[in-house]
């Protein structure tokens, strides 16, 4: 397994520049030929630093000299990533003839970006050079083979520390004495610092767990392992001579230790879940009968890969307050039996349990860390002052080391993501779709082969929540999508920590953010002054978490290197917009920009031209949004346009030409008569669309020629149609002779005032059709008079007419697993709630 440092964020930022100029080489854009030497000297100096950071021996010293020619580096890479955006987008432009006019009116751009290339190779080389002085560059990269397993020991043991933890016993021990299956595999899963093994500890020594097992045996699995020094540790609990023995013999060895025994394993602290051939050859071995084994692990992956069931892991909750406060009592208060003195103490206490979030680890250390400062409240008062100084100054090191574990971990790529978290502010529900569209709109990720950058995004944040680092607070009940999460304080003390030593952003003693010179993400607060982002060139991301009017005049001309910038809610006035736009359009490197739910503005104008590197652009809940200029259709790199919830009547001619574009939402179809606007026509030319939200109205008129483009849409995955504005029998019937795409996976109809389907609403042509969300509507039926559907999930709402029995949906729909419902009256014999809202998952029912 290779060392943490080595797989610092540094390495993600030169994997992603190393990949981007070796893809302008091979593909010989214009610019790449232009600069050709300086583009390869960037290349051959990128891999060189990529492989001198593999000399992890000599990083993890990291004397002051090596800390600030990395810090160098990531200067270099920064400004080398800034040059490369900016020829890249004059490359895409200048592909088009109408651009090419415009671009060329710069005759000195080459000479400027080729006088900055040789600078950042000079630098990079000056550095490497310094860096090579105390790294060195491996011929290969071996994995590191050391291992620790360890027994667990009577002193390891302390039942007087748990508190709270009842209630998780019980349940894993009904799973244990299950006598329906034969072999218990269990998961208990859950971020550092849990429980999860003070639990599993708790169930080896039970009363009637020692007494149901013959055999019991405790691994502890480190990062690093080896599968045979984990089955020869199990041989040493069977007490068995293993020297001289070799796989095959252990295996046989155990076989024969275990048989006809009732077996407990527990492995604590499992991490990987890409090797499990050893796992399976292991279990091949063990006794099926009333044997059971434990695995905790942060990363949910690791246990189902092991063969744990979703149904059979457990997820320990934190503390509630009560069971906090008992547990800090037992250290806090150790001289006088876990006996508070005073009210005084007591307070200042529970304000600090309200830092640690209910994380036993985080109590237990704060806990005794007060214990020797019982005789002083105003010692107490100040840790509770300067907390995030505690968690940051190794104080709370037990705590920082075990979550630090957790994050140590991760891949490169990941890491960059999770340290974004670090801006916001503590207990924050953040939305996942700004976090995504950031991660996009700054590079962090990008899209896999036929997987978009958002699809590959989500997948990310779907793995943060795997490995237990960020926590559900919203999510969609059918697949478990994401639509808000939060990180725990504890969490979030150690990310803001990492993300300083960094040099991500600055953070002061009360652990909110503080805007310097050198910071490259900010979430802009209310104690903040405008003045001071004059001097934040470096900034990459913005967030405008503030409440108070924002003078975007005082900016203009600043932040050339912002990447992603949302606004979204922003307290903007009328007369600010203007300048608003002013400064935006300067931001030429721009790649997302959120402006949802801004009240003010009522035009998107011309100068949106401007913004040339811009991928994606939301701009949902502008109630009073109702024109785009036509220049909007030159912003070729555009992946996402979200225009939900703005009443613009027709969007303009010629979005047909944004090539790229991957999300289309709040499109309205209007007539082809009503010219210069965007048409239903045009969208058989976005061929790469993979969500189309669209409104029909009484005046949408769908002419013949339009009746199949939707068939055109090959990648088109997500399709969501309001007739909200519409009460035109013949609009329906228009709708109604629709082609729909062959790849569709989920369908939303919404105030379609129809008592039948659309008749392409069918298995037959949506065979792949996984998630269908009807609200507001007529339907009086669901049949379709088809082979049943592959539909697995169902959201049915506000049906008042629909009028159907279970047990016909369940002939109908024989995959569904999933369902959603709410005031569909007539509906019969549901296993669920029909009237206020309610829901229903397979086998749960």
């Amino acid at each position: 397994m290779q060392s943490p440092i080595m797989q610092s964020p540094i390495n993600a930022m030169i994997q992603t520049l190393t990949e981007q100029v070796f893809k302008a080489l091979v593909n010989q854009a214009q610019f790449s030929l232009e600069f050709s030497g300086q583009f390869k000297q960037m290349k051959t100096g990128l891999d060189l630093a990529k492989a001198l950071l593999a000399d992890t021996e000599n990083l993890n010293r990291k004397n002051e000299t090596v800390r600030a020619g990395l810090t160098h580096l990531k200067e270099v890479i920064y400004k080398a990533d800034d040059v490369l955006t900016d020829c890249l987008v004059r490359h895409e432009y200048m592909k088009d003839a109408s651009w090419a006019v415009y671009l060329l009116h710069d005759p000195f751009f080459c000479h400027r970006m080729g006088k900055k290339l040789r600078g950042i190779n000079r630098h990079m080389k000056e550095i490497e050079k310094t860096l090579g002085r105390f790294l060195k560059a491996p011929d290969s990269i071996h994995a590191d083979d050391s291992y620790q397993v360890r027994g667990i020991m009577s002193q390891d043991w302390n039942p007087t520390d748990t508190i709270g933890l009842d209630d998780d016993v019980e349940k894993i021990k009904g799973w244990m004495f299950d006598t329906t299956k034969p072999l218990h595999r269990i998961g208990i899963v859950g971020m550092g610092g849990l429980g999860k093994t003070t639990i599993s500890q708790k169930i080896f020594h039970d009363v009637k767990v020692l007494a149901h097992f013959d055999k019991m045996i405790w691994v502890c699995v480190s990062q690093s392992f080896s599968a045979e020094r984990i089955m020869r540790s199990i041989l040493e609990r069977l007490e068995e001579n293993v020297s001289g023995f070799g796989l095959t013999q252990i295996l046989s060895k155990i076989q024969g230790g275990l048989k006809g025994k009732r077996c407990l394993i527990v492995m604590d602290d499992v991490w990987s879940h890409t090797e499990v051939d050893w796992w399976t050859n292991l279990c091949s071995v063990l006794p099926k009968e009333n044997s059971c084994i434990i695995i905790t692990t942060r990363n949910e992956d690791a246990a189902i890969s092991m063969g744990v069931e979703s149904s059979r892991i457990h997820r320990p909750n934190t503390l509630n307050n009560d069971e906090s406060w008992s547990l800090f009592s037992k250290f806090a208060f150790s001289s006088s039996s876990g006996i508070c003195p005073d009210d005084q103490f007591e307070n200042l206490g529970k304000e600090l349990l309200k830092k640690c979030g209910g994380l036993p680890l985080a109590i237990k250390t704060v806990g005794s860390l007060l214990a020797s400062k019982i005789n002083s409240p105003s010692q107490w008062r100040d840790i509770l002052e300067s907390f995030h100084a505690l968690t940051t100054e190794g104080k709370a090191s037990p705590v920082m080391a075990s979550l630090r574990l957790s994050y140590d971990e991760l891949p490169p790529f990941l890491k960059q993501c999770m340290l974004c978290f670090s801006i916001y502010r503590e207990d924050a529900e953040i939305s996942a779709d700004q976090l995504i569209h950031w991660w996009v709109g700054e590079g962090l990720v990008q899209g896999k082969g036929s997987k978009t950058a958002v699809e590959v995004g989500c997948e990310y944040l779907a793995e943060l929540i795997s490995r237990c680092l960020v926590e559900i607070v919203k999510r969609r009940g059918f697949d478990g999508k994401v639509y808000k999460c939060k990180i725990h304080d504890m969490v979030r003390e150690m990310i803001i920590m990492i993300a300083e030593e960094e040099g991500f952003c600055s953070f002061n003693e009360q652990s909110r953010q503080k805007l310097t010179a050198n910071s490259r993400w900010l979430s802009f607060i209310d104690e903040m002054d405008e003045k001071s982002l004059k001097y934040s060139s470096k900034l990459r991301a913005m967030l405008l978490m503030s409440s108070r009017r924002f003078e975007f005049d005082r900016i203009s001309g600043f932040l050339r290197s912002l990447r992603m910038l949302d606004l979204s809610n922003c307290a903007v006035d009328e007369t600010c917009v203007k300048d608003l736009f002013n400064w935006i359009s300067s931001l030429r490197r721009l790649a997302s920009l959120n402006l949802s739910g801004i009240q003010a503005l009522k035009e998107v104008p011309s100068s949106i031209h401007k913004l040339l590197n811009l991928q994606l652009l939301i701009l949902n809940g502008c109630n009073h949004l109702e024109k785009i200029h036509p220049s909007i259709t030159n912003l070729k790199k555009l992946i996402i346009l979200d225009l939900v919830g703005c009443p613009i009547q027709y969007l303009p001619q010629g979005l047909g030409r944004l090539f790229y574009l991957q999300e289309l939402s709040g499109f309205r179809v209007v007539s082809q008569h009503r010219k210069q606007c965007f048409q239903l026509l045009e969208i058989k030319d976005l061929i790469h669309l993979r969500v189309l939200r669209m409104h029909i109205s009484d005046v949408t008129i769908i002419t013949d020629n339009e009746l199949d483009v939707l068939s055109q849409l090959k990648m088109l995955k997500v399709l969501a149609i309001d007739a909200e504005d519409c009460r035109e029998k013949d609009v329906f019937e228009m709708l109604d002779k629709l082609t729909p795409p062959p790849s569709l996976q989920e369908l939303y109809l919404k105030n379609y005032q129809r008592e039948t389907l659309p008749s392409w609403v069918n298995p037959q042509q949506l065979s792949r059709l996984k998630y269908l969300c009807i609200e507001n509507s007529d339907l009086v039926n669901l049949s379709s008079g088809h082979p049943a559907w592959k539909v697995e999930g169902l959201c049915l709402k506000y049906l008042m007419k629909l009028d159907i029995q279970w047990k016909d949906l369940e002939k109908d729909m024989p995959a569904l697993r999933y369902m959603d419902i709410s005031h569909c009256y007539k509906l019969k014999d549901f296993p669920c709630s029909v009237i206020e809202f309610d829901s229903w998952r397979k086998n749960q029912d």
